[in-house]
């Protein structure tokens, strides 16, 4: 329980209103809703009363997770005192990481739209705009896509550069200090909204874009130009939806780290097997798309390689977390 949690259950055991418990503490009975509503916690010093009154330990008070959790926790293999997140650095991060999450989420989406100049310039090829050979028109369109890819890595590279003082949330085991638990968890409920929202409206665009797809091969399945312009409707919408699901994901996933869930919980951070194997395996991932795109000048569809190593991804991080656990038991 955190302690907005713990300050309600304890005046409920006795039997008081919040108008009584803020009597004997000197405040008003707003301060104690708030307290209750996590909205703000209380100082040392009404702190220190409320564990007389109550007739319980500061320590139960302050410590967010269980009762009987020691204060200050060790490491399962070394028994060296944990490294511990402070209230200020869990702000810093938050903060760090959605900007991080923007410009991610922002390098992705130009990335996605990267074959679109190309697209455009071979369909104004085709349909006898441009007077230009279709070799012409490949190479100035390539030469405009690697322009774009160069702009989305604008905003990656700094980005992923500059969120390297926080590597070690992802790798070391931590403790938190008074409040930062109760913080994060009420900051990551308030997301959960946006996060469904963001997620159904990227799935929303990536079906739309789909169904124009479709719809302009329904219509004329010999109309190069037009569909080449599809292509482009539809990596506009794979981009917007791109942007939406990234940015909400890693702002996620922030939360996630700080609260130390999900892949970010304790045993995954010893899961040694896959933190050597993820980087190899984007790396890979990496070479056949850029290899297969190169060779084959196919950028319009080569961007599949993603969205096949994503659900590749996922089936080989579930087979080594079950092998890790198996280790582990």
């Amino acid at each position: 329980m955190i302690l907005a949690e713990k300050i309600m259950e304890e005046r409920k055991k006795n039997g008081w209103s919040q108008e009584e418990l803020a009597e004997k503490l000197g405040v008003s009975r707003q301060s104690v809703s708030k307290w209750e509503s996590a909205q703000s916690v209380p100082d040392l010093q009404r702190i220190l009363e409320m564990s007389r009154i109550f007739n319980v330990t500061t320590d139960y008070l302050l410590k967010d997770e269980v009762e009987n959790q020691p204060a200050v926790q060790a490491t399962e293999d070394s028994g060296k005192e944990l490294r511990r997140l402070s209230m200020e650095e869990a702000n810093a991060f938050l903060s760090d990481n959605q900007r991080f999450a923007g410009k991610i989420a922002t390098g992705c989406m130009i990335c996605v739209l990267c074959p679109i100049p190309l697209l455009i310039i071979m369909a104004l090829q085709k349909a006898e705009v441009l007077a230009l050979s279709e070799d012409s028109a490949g190479a100035i369109g390539v030469i405009a896509l690697l322009a774009v890819v160069a702009v989305s890595l604008i905003f990656i590279l700094p980005a992923a550069l500059s969120t390297g003082k926080w590597d070690w949330l992802e790798k070391e085991v931590f403790d938190t200090e008074y409040g930062v638990d109760g913080l994060v968890k009420s900051r990551s409920e308030k997301h959960k909204k946006h996060f469904v929202r963001a997620i159904t409206g990227g799935t929303l665009f990536a079906i739309g874009g789909v169904i124009a797809l479709l719809l302009g091969a329904f219509i004329d399945t010999n109309n190069t130009p037009l569909h080449m312009g599809l292509c482009c409707v539809l990596l506009a919408c794979m981009a917007i939806a791109a942007f939406l699901i990234i940015n909400a994901g890693i702002i996620s996933d922030g939360y996630s780290k700080l609260l130390q869930e999900g892949d970010y919980s304790k045993e995954e951070k010893s899961n040694t097997l896959l933190k050597a194997i993820t980087p190899v395996y984007w790396t890979v991932v990496t070479a056949i798309f850029l290899g297969w795109s190169f060779l084959s000048d196919r950028w319009d569809i080569t961007w599949i390689v993603w969205v096949i190593a994503g659900v590749l991804y996922g089936g080989l991080s579930a087979i080594l977390r079950e092998l890790h656990k198996n280790k582990m038991k």
